[in-house]
């Protein structure tokens, strides 16, 4: 098992704490494996067997408990009086109306609640109705790059690692696969089409599948490109694949929903304004691109650009693509105590690709952090203020990284 260290720390700061605890992500992304690791951890810290109760909905031997009624019966049975009882109920979105055993489990004092799932319940802000108030949100996402490298050879260097781990993928299980690239193209089709037909398909009722396909693709190709659903229905329209707005619009919500990408909305650094137009969407996975693209269209710098961006997520940061004046800077990135503003380029070696990544984080007037990230193997540099850092460093924290709120 590769260690999901933020992660876990996430559980373990939140144990016995009277809140239930939602880990959602996109399929296959590790959900499963971390309440393992997590549990192995309770069982080394005092906890007994008898304390944690643990039920796979995708597993055959539960199937009867998916009923809410015969759930929480089979729950209520097994629950020690004198002790803390750890409950885990995972993929639970198989069992129809499951807030009501959970609900029912939660308000127990001697119950601590840890439940996951796949599907749009846990994307589409419906949990926030269904568990109004009563559960914080671990948002999963693939293997970070540090997480990855972790699972390979280390004889390999960093820029191999990072080579496989673009064009491989970042699903922990594709790991196990090694060189076989049938495999993991087989695996990750798998992923593909599951999430397509139960989690968007099947959920929004869409009937044109080749249709959404299509939208699927051209927002896989334009990574780091703005974008909007007008410009998007317009550009498959002229190329003859006629599609309206709204029905765009509606694609894209799915796929958001389903965790397949993700959307980066504008920030306007000077007014301090969010925007609502021409956002930017990244992909949850560069293997799933590859798999559905090929090596056509490669784009290393936007590339860069969406595992940067993950990272940004993966840490736990509001994250806007920002606007001063006309230019654009590619990341700002928000918390509670500040912000910390990113370009990103494949290389800054021609002075005047230099000059350009430069040019909008000069006119910021605050004093919060500017960094330029490259894939440059050069030393570090300063230009009055703003730090030039390899990015493959700054992904395994191999740099000091001044962020604000770290």
């Amino acid at each position: 098992m590769i260690p999901r260290d933020d992660y876990l720390d996430f559980l373990t700061r939140s144990k016995d704490k009277q809140i239930i605890k939602v880990i959602s992500g996109i399929r296959r992304c590790g959900k499963s494996t971390l309440f393992e690791i997590y549990k192995e951890y309770l069982l080394s810290n005092g906890v007994d067997n008898e304390q944690i109760i643990s039920i796979n909905f995708e597993d055959m031997d539960y199937e009867k408990l998916q009923d809410y009624h015969k759930l929480y019966k089979y729950i209520k049975d097994r629950l020690l009086t004198e002790k803390m009882n750890y409950i885990f109920l995972d993929e639970i979105q198989h069992v129809k109306c499951f807030e009501k055993a959970v609900d029912s489990l939660f308000i127990k004092k001697n119950t601590d609640i840890y439940i996951t799932g796949s599907n749009a319940y846990f994307m589409s802000g419906e949990l926030a109705t269904l568990l109004s108030g009563r559960y914080i949100e671990l948002k999963m996402l693939p293997l970070s790059f540090a997480e990855y490298c972790i699972g390979t050879d280390s004889n390999i260097s960093q820029t191999e690692k990072y080579r496989q781990y673009i064009e491989k993928s970042s699903f922990p299980y594709v790991l196990n696969f090694g060189n076989d690239e049938k495999g993991i193209r087989e695996y990750l089709m798998g992923i593909y089409n599951t999430v397509l037909l139960k989690n968007v398909v099947t959920r929004y009722r869409i009937s044109d599948v080749k249709m959404l396909e299509s939208v699927i693709k051209f927002v896989f190709d334009n990574i780091g490109n703005q974008l909007s659903t007008t410009k998007i229905a317009n550009t498959m329209t002229s190329e003859g694949r006629k599609i309206d707005t709204k029905t765009v619009e509606k694609y894209v919500k799915a796929l958001i929903d389903s965790m397949m990408i993700y959307q980066a909305k504008r920030y306007n650094i000077k007014g301090k304004q969010y925007l609502k137009t021409l956002e930017k969407y990244y992909v949850v996975d560069i293997g799933l691109r590859y798999m559905l693209l090929g090596r056509r269209s490669t784009g290393v710098g936007h590339i860069l650009e969406n595992i940067v961006y993950l990272e940004l997520v993966r840490r736990g940061y509001d994250v806007y693509v920002g606007q001063i004046e006309a230019l654009e800077v590619d990341f700002v990135a928000m918390n509670s105590d500040g912000i910390t503003y990113f370009q990103v380029s494949a290389s800054v070696r021609d002075e005047k690709t230099l000059e350009r990544e430069l040019a909008s984080l000069q006119k910021i007037k605050d004093n919060y952090p500017k960094y330029i990230l490259t894939l440059d193997d050069d030393p570090d540099a300063d230009y009055d203020g703003i730090r030039r850092i390899n990015a493959l460093d700054w992904l395994l924290n191999k740099v000091h990284f001044e962020m604000v709120g770290l």
